[in-house]
Formats: C-alpha cells, structure tokens, sequence
C-alpha cells in the first residue's frame, strides 16, 4: 500500500473573477480610467483584470447607474480624443490606403456617436 503525501501548495491562487491586482487610483481616476478603457471597446472585465477597479463600479458607469451626467461627456471626449489621433496616424499612409482608412475611422466614429 502507497503512503500518500500531502504537500502545501505553493502556488499563487487565481484571482477572482476580473480582478488581477489592487486599484491604487482614487475614484476620480477611476472614473477616468473606465471612461478612456471604455472609449476604445474594451470590455468591463477586461479594465477590471487590468487595472484593479472593482468590476461592479464600472458597470455602474457604464450602465448610467453613477455619475449620470458626467461619464457620458467623458467617453465622448476620449471617443474624439482616439478618432483625431487614428486620423493623425491615417495620415501616414498614401493614396488609396490613406482615402480607405479615412472612411473606415469616420464611419466607426460616426457610428458610436448615434450610440
């Protein structure tokens, strides 16, 4: 008969759900954080394993639940702030390439403001 052998495990436990770290920024921060992350698509629980804010505050954002008039404003000014510098890198390119990337980011934009 084999003796089993219980060993402490040394790993590092997963982190919960959607979290990876602490948040070391105060709310104003995060509040700029969730509003830039969720400019430029990136899921909830993506911000939340990224950068440590609690998964539950970012939806409350997103969801219009907190800062009801303010979060709005400030995802349309990162929405503006990712379009000029897309079409400052757009500027880079030359000729056809250049005319249909222009299109594409303008139609991209256009399409999340009627959002």
């Amino acid at each position: 008969m084999t003796k089993l052998t219980l060993q402490a495990d040394t790993r590092t436990p997963s982190p919960p759900f959607g979290y990876s770290r602490e948040c070391h920024y105060g709310r104003e921060q995060q509040i700029h954080i969730v509003a830039e992350f969720h400019a430029n698509k990136i899921r909830p629980s993506r911000i939340a394993y990224r950068v440590g804010i609690d998964i539950a505050f970012i939806e409350a954002l997103i969801a219009g639940e907190i800062e009801v008039e303010r979060f709005p404003r400030l995802v349309a000014h990162y929405r503006r702030k990712r379009y000029t510098t897309r079409m400052t890198q757009a500027n880079r390119r030359s000729g056809v390439a250049r005319y249909e990337l222009q299109q594409r980011i303008e139609q991209e934009f256009q399409s999340e403001v009627e959002l």
